[in-house]
Order: C-alpha cells, then structure tokens, then sequence
C-alpha cells in the first residue's frame, strides 16, 4: 500500500515494522515477549487483587499503588494485541481507527503513569513531613478526586494532539515500531505539521518535564525534612519506604525520555534502536513495578501469598 489518508477520504490501513533485520526470527522473538506480557499481566492484576481483597491496605498508599497497577496493565493491554500478532502471525496490517485508539490508549496510559507517580510523590511527601496530618489530608474522597483529575488530565492531553493529527492526510503507510506512537505517525504525514509539532513541545513541557520536577521537589522537601528532625536510623527507614517509587520513576522517565530523543535528535540512527528503545519504553515499567513493589513492600507480598495460599484456595 502505498498511500493512506484520512477517514474522509476512505482510509484502510498503516503497515507496522517488527523487529528489523531479525523478522525470520520473529516466532523465537515472541518467546520473551509473551513472557514479559505474561509477567505484567500476572504482577498486576495480582497487586489490584491483593489490595482489593485485604481490608488492612485500603489505605492511600496502597490506593495510588491499585492505580498505577489498573494504569500498567491498561498498557500492557493496549500493546499486546498488535505486536503479538505481528510476531506470531505476521500481520502487520492495523486498521485507520484501530491505529488512533491505539494510540490514544497508549499515550493516555502513558501519561496516567506518568500523573501517578507525581500524586504518590506527594503521598510519600505527606506520610513523612506531615504524619501526624497524614489520614485527615488524603481521605478516601481526596484520594477519589486526585483520581478523577489524573484521568481527565490524561484525556484532555491526549484528545487534541489525536484530533490534529486525525485531520491531516498521510502520504506514507509503513510505521516504525508494532504500535501506533505519535511520535512515528506524525513523520507519515504530508501537510504542514507545525501547530502538532507546537502543541507536542507543550506536552513535553507539561508533563514529561514539569511531573519529575514536581515530583524531584517532593523529594527535596522530605530529604529537608529528614535531614533536620529525624535520627540516622529513622532516615534510612524514610528513605527505603521511598525506594520502590524512586526506581518506578527512573524506570518510567529514563526510557521515555530517550525515546523521545532519539525521535527527535537520532532520526538517522538504526531503526533497531528506535524498537529497542520504543519496546523498553513501553515493557519496563509494568513488567518491573510489580515486581519491584513486590520486593520491598512487606504487606503487598503477604497479601499476595494469602491470596494465592492453598487455604484461601480453598476458602473460596
């Protein structure tokens, strides 16, 4: 196909790239792809079960915990089915519409990740330099309304850069990666890209910069905080219940960051990078953060065992 358009024009389909120079070898590559899928879906599904089933974690800390695993999963859900397909079956084809709820989906979660974080940034905030005020500032409705404004954040961000590329006509089919990015799409375009380009910049810097400053001055004020109240031992107490979200940070904004540069400053780099680089991007965090909260968090771990033990097997 050589020619896509817009949807008033009778669209049909964008072509996704596999794993370039190795696509003979795509059914060996699926194996670890299903696996990490697999190991995603699993974690995460088993943390939002843990929490909902335990009465001792509806607490906020494990209520913005629940969101970023609903937000890993709704993710690892929005990628698995194009790129399982184009690994098992050799399709590469995703419909015009599929393609934009693709992507809407995939930058939504993104960016939902993305307003967790910065909200349990604030929960650590206030469960270290305000403990005393910790149950009576993030109550059960305050919790419901930081909810509500990350997803009408997330909505809101994405829906316009969706429409503004909607409306404009694509000259070229072949994408770049097994997904539907915004930032591979926009380069398929053949019309004048700038308002797109502008209102892009805007979201880097609403969200991709401003949600780790906020998130690096959260952490400032609490190591303030410790450094002048608390003895040695309480420090490293507050700085270890703080180690599971720091690597969710790291593992969040590190990869996307680079893809965001390497789409903007590598264009000439090897098409295998930008696949790397776009499937760590998307794979690390819900692969990792179960994982990762699993292993530091006492009470997640119990409740996951209780969960799955043979006589809560047979309870039910």
């Amino acid at each position: 196909m050589s020619e896509v358009t817009n949807s008033t024009q009778g669209a049909v389909y964008f072509l996704l790239t596999g794993i370039p120079g190795f696509e003979a070898s795509h059914i060996w590559i699926s194996i670890p792809f299903f696996c990490l899928y697999t190991i995603s879906i699993t974690g995460n599904t088993s943390i939002l079960m843990a929490i909902r089933t335990d009465p001792s974690l509806h607490q906020p800390m494990y209520l913005f915990l629940s969101m970023l695993a609903l937000t890993d999963l709704g993710l690892t859900l929005t990628t698995l089915p194009t790129v399982m397909q184009l690994l098992w079956f050799n399709n590469h084809q995703i419909g015009f519409e599929a393609c934009f709820a693709q992507f809407f989906f995939l930058h939504g979660f993104s960016f939902m990740e993305s307003s967790v974080l910065l909200a349990m940034s604030f929960d650590r905030y206030v469960a270290i330099c305000r403990p005393l005020h910790y149950a009576s500032i993030l109550t059960s409705e305050v919790i419901g309304r930081i909810g509500l404004a990350i997803v009408c954040r997330c909505v809101l961000a994405v829906l316009p850069s969706l429409f503004l590329l909607k409306r404009l006509p694509f000259c070229r089919a072949h994408l770049s990666h097994s997904y539907c990015l915004h930032q591979d799409m926009i380069h398929l375009v053949c019309a004048d890209i700038r308002v797109n380009s502008w209102y892009g910049f805007a979201l880097v810097l609403l969200i991709i910069v401003m949600d780790p400053l906020l998130i690096v001055l959260s952490y400032a004020l609490i190591l303030k905080n410790i450094l002048n109240t608390a003895t040695r031992t309480e420090r490293l107490r507050a700085l270890n219940n703080c180690l599971s979200h720091i690597l969710a940070v790291l593992l969040l904004y590190i990869p996307m960051v680079g893809v965001s540069m390497t789409h903007r400053f590598a264009k000439q780099a090897s098409p295998l990078v930008h696949v790397i680089m776009a499937n760590v991007y998307l794979l690390a965090p819900p692969v990792m953060n179960p994982i990762i909260y699993s292993a530091k968090t006492k009470q997640i771990r119990q409740a996951i065992f209780r969960l799955f033990s043979p006589k809560s097997m047979q309870s039910k």
